[in-house]
């Protein structure tokens, strides 16, 4: 038949878990519009939170985004008096960043809006079926990095 392929899209576990993120993505921004942040700027609070005095590209790292786009994410952020970032004790190159009084309290509103989706979420599973999800989502984003190929070719090649 034309136009069949030799997967269905209803075999492909990854349009499972592109919904579920987009899905994730929405309810988040919902919930957090209220506290005046992004997802994104959302995650660097938080991660600030726990890593005073963190690098951008560090922060980068725990929030899965490129270090150009952290630093965009930072500079609207410190613009609106959330953060600030100041140059490193013996690197004078490196910027730690912190959360100002107000950004923790920003924080502290948007976080607790984020748990509130988190626990609407899990409130769908017993505990035995969180912890199984849990555990088919890690093998599963293990899979996927398997999958990559080493030597992908990149769209400036």
């Amino acid at each position: 038949m034309p136009g069949m392929t030799p997967m269905p899209a209803a075999e492909r576990i990854g349009s499972y878990v592109k919904r579920a993120e987009q899905a994730l993505a929405t309810a988040k921004n919902a919930a957090l519009k209220p506290a005046g942040v992004t997802v994104a700027q959302y995650s660097a609070l938080l991660f600030l939170s726990e890593n005073p005095g963190i690098s951008a590209a560090a922060l980068a790292r725990l929030c899965g985004v490129t270090p150009p786009t952290m630093n965009t994410v930072l500079g609207n952020l410190q613009e609106r008096g959330l953060i600030e970032r100041t140059p490193h004790a013996w690197h004078k190159n490196v910027l730690e960043t912190r959360l100002t009084e107000r950004g923790e309290s920003v924080m502290k509103d948007a976080d607790a809006r984020a748990i509130r989706v988190e626990r609407s979420v899990a409130a769908a599973f017993t505990a035995a079926e969180r912890d199984a999800l849990i555990d088919l989502l890690t093998r599963c984003a293990d899979a996927f990095d398997a999958a990559r190929p080493e030597d992908a070719p990149t769209a400036n090649k």
